[in-house]
């Protein structure tokens, strides 16, 4: 998954919360789905509904991870507001090195304390 992480140009205007709904409108079986938005969180849409979708899919049952960054220094630049507001649903938004990246996915898609040794880069 790192290769084709670091293999994808990402970027452009953001609207996260229509790109959320069309996720939500694509999961049938919630407790079964893990949604991994790569994002900076900063947002071109509704902020609000952006979080409101978040906690309805979190409340269905599926699993919400954001990865900020993935990059040798994991320090990202994202929107910390938003960050922390994920963080508070329930679903961690964080940053790691591509060595670290599997162990700290795994981490949080079961729930556990994120293995990030540097958490000041951390929402």
């Amino acid at each position: 998954p790192v290769d084709v992480l670091f293999g994808t140009q990402l970027g452009g205007g953001t609207d996260i919360n229509r790109a959320l709904a069309y996720c939500q409108s694509r999961i049938n079986r919630p407790a079964d789905t893990v949604v991994v938005l790569i994002s900076d969180l900063y947002e071109g849409g509704i902020r609000d509904e952006m979080l409101k979708r978040v906690a309805a899919m979190k409340a269905s049952g599926v699993q919400f991870v954001t990865l900020l960054a993935l990059s040798d220094e994991g320090a990202p630049a994202y929107d910390h507001e938003h960050a922390a507001a994920l963080g508070a649903l329930g679903a961690p938004a964080f940053a790691c090195t591509p060595d670290l990246f599997p162990d700290v996915m795994a981490a949080a898609i079961e729930k556990r304390p994120l293995p990030i040794p540097d958490k000041e880069h951390q929402p």
